[in-house]
């Protein structure tokens, strides 16, 4: 028997999803996919979520998350989407685990750390490459590290970095960052960090791990050989459509396209959170973005079963 709604993914869109589509009783069953809170429980700390004046963890939100949602229903498969087939209802979704019928979909698959590209990184991953401060900053205890990025998440990263790290050297492309002014202001009060400006890099190199970075001043070619123990990258996101297999329209960017109802150019569809949201990636964005998604589910499903729904979205 089909279910009534599936989710994929259990970032703060996933499971708002999930929480608003279980108190409507449609027991919505969630593909955590990664890790459940998505890259929002990568953040060593989240303080402009409300509710939350003293600050809270990522992994703890993701948690908390997880119980409201689960506590109204929600049924949380540990498992990874591998394809959809959305050619008719009620769609196919494939997993690891098996396949599994839906009446409707909801997307938030978030989005995954953007690569460098350069020769050594794929190499060294997990040998002191990271994308991920809080997963591993504990290994780089009084050790150098190159955190490479300039906005936000660099920034905030390479902060938390101080708390193990000897040395931070945040090697940016431009010669300003793209922070917010407050994060900035906390970064250059840092005595842990080192700026190093309109640079990019070129090699991570090492033996059985890193051991430096290849640097290019962008401006002047220059170049030289930088001794560090670790490289943490914060250059943006790609989103997570690659299983969609180009069964939903996206943007030149790959991000799902969706309406102002959450609403792709799949009947039934639905897309939330990072996704489809290249601009503002808040977790307050994405937790609106699933609520206003299992909404519209609620009313599709109702429509599908010819059921009457009170207050009609779009009346």
């Amino acid at each position: 028997m089909a279910e009534s709604v599936i989710i994929i993914g259990s970032g703060p869109a996933g499971l708002t999803a999930a929480l608003y589509a279980a108190r409507a009783q449609l027991e919505p069953l969630v593909f955590v996919g990664n890790m459940v809170g998505g890259q929002a429980a990568t953040s060593s700390e989240i303080e402009n979520y409300p509710g939350f004046p003293e600050g809270i963890t990522g992994p703890e939100l993701g948690q908390l998350f997880q119980k409201q949602a689960e506590r109204f229903g929600a049924r949380l498969e540990f498992d990874a989407v591998t394809g959809v087939d959305l050619s008719a209802r009620p769609f196919k979704v494939v997993a690891y685990g098996g396949e599994y019928e839906a009446q409707a979909l909801i997307i938030a698959t978030g989005s995954s750390p953007r690569k460098l590209g350069v020769p050594g990184e794929k190499e060294f991953a997990g040998r002191g490459v990271s994308y991920c401060a809080t997963c591993d900053g504990f290994f780089y205890r009084d050790k150098e590290i190159v955190m490479v990025g300039g906005g936000d998440a660099a920034v905030e990263e390479a902060m938390f970095l101080t708390r193990f790290a000897s040395k931070v050297h945040l090697v940016h492309r431009r010669d300003r960052l793209r922070a917010e002014p407050y994060m900035q202001e906390r970064a250059f009060r840092n005595e842990k960090i080192e700026f190093i400006w309109d640079t990019v890099v070129d090699e991570i190199v090492g033996e059985q791990a890193v051991t430096g970075v290849r640097l290019r001043n962008v401006k002047t070619g220059a170049e030289r050989l930088h001794p560090v123990q670790g490289v943490f990258i914060a250059i943006g996101h790609t989103p997570n459509t690659g299983f969609l297999g180009g069964q939903v329209a996206l943007d030149e960017r790959g991000y799902i396209l969706t309406d102002d109802r959450a609403r792709t150019n799949v009947p039934g569809v639905y897309a939330a959170g990072d996704v489809q949201d290249w601009r503002y990636r808040q977790v307050a964005t994405s937790v609106g973005d699933g609520c206003r998604a299992a909404m519209e589910v609620e009313h599709y499903i109702a429509e599908l079963e010819d059921r009457v729904y009170p207050g009609k979205v779009g009346a």
